[in-house]
């Protein structure tokens, strides 16, 4: 997509239905990627457009056949050439990202949020997690963005959470994010490698969505994917290496009744092989399956000795 075909497509296309049809066919002429809020061309161009004029992102079908004014299809128009020329997620585009109905102030200091935790916490952690006991602490690791320990803190209203992440620009993105969402009194920021910060601390419940990518992987990351930090993708040779450092320590934090629920990716083949004797519970979710699990803090105790 050149600055000239830009400039013609505003000059032709006038409703919503027809950047709709020319985003979807720029998307897949260019090859662009997607896995960051939207997993096809339809659903990405859809999300431009509603961002660039306004409109609620769940609602495209009343609009479709609205006609727009130069300057709305313009700004439509500079964001798909940005889209195709940048390389970069749109969610870095347009400074914003969600989980479900939640919204969240992004950049380039954090990973786009996405988590099957997310999905799970929405929907009601207590229907996957039947086990799950009153939850009035919850520890968020590697908490990015601090989109999931906003969720936690909405999700389970009398809960303190704590957010960890090693990385202090992504503390200060989820900073903002805390304070819009009037949860400062609920939802602590620690700088942390994992448990290290947190000596003496525990928990009824903890949450990770920590790095968990191949090395391998993270070498052939299309552009989208490298214009994340590393750092939160980043898990070694078999993408476990920041999960064993949980495993090893999670029992030290958790109540005696407590639960950990960790999302792996497609790392479960490997996680089993290096942890044959432990029991879980994996938590499949509408786009997932055995990518998230479930452990107790007993079976964690086990672990340990």
């Amino acid at each position: 997509m050149t600055k000239d075909s830009v400039l013609d497509a505003s000059k032709t296309l006038f409703t919503v239905r027809d950047w709709l049809r020319y985003g979807v066919s720029e998307f897949t002429r260019s090859g662009v990627v997607f896995g960051h809020g939207t997993s096809n061309a339809l659903d990405e161009a859809a999300y431009l457009i509603l961002h660039a004029l306004s409109l609620p992102i769940d609602q495209l079908e009343p609009w479709l056949d609205t006609r727009l004014t130069m300057r709305e299809r313009e700004t439509i128009a500079d964001l798909f050439e940005q889209r195709i020329t940048t390389r970069k997620p749109a969610a870095y585009l347009t400074g914003e990202a969600w989980l479900g109905p939640y919204r969240f102030t992004i950049d380039e200091r954090v990973i786009v949020p996405r988590s099957y935790i997310g999905e799970l916490l929405i929907n009601g952690l207590e229907a996957s997690v039947p086990q799950l006991g009153e939850v009035r602490s919850v520890l968020d690791l590697c908490t990015g963005s601090g989109c999931l320990a906003i969720v936690a803190a909405l999700e389970f209203e009398d809960a303190y959470v704590d957010a960890v992440d090693i990385s202090a620009d992504a503390l200060a993105v989820a900073a903002r994010n805390v304070t819009d969402y009037g949860l400062a009194d609920r939802v602590r920021l620690v700088e942390s490698d994992v448990f290290s910060a947190l000596e003496g601390q525990r928990y009824d419940l903890i949450i990770a969505n920590p790095p968990y990518v191949t090395d391998g992987a993270v070498a052939d990351f299309p552009p989208e994917y490298q214009s994340e930090p590393v750092l939160a993708h980043a898990g070694g040779t078999d993408g476990l290496n920041t999960v064993r450092r949980i495993m090893e320590n999670a029992a030290d934090h958790l109540e005696p009744d407590g639960l950990m629920i960790v999302e792996i990716g497609t790392g479960r083949d490997t996680f089993e092989t290096i942890y044959p004797d432990l029991a879980l519970d994996w938590l499949n979710t509408e786009a997932s399956e055995g990518e998230v699990f479930a452990v107790q803090a007993s079976q964690l105790m086990d672990l340990s000795r």
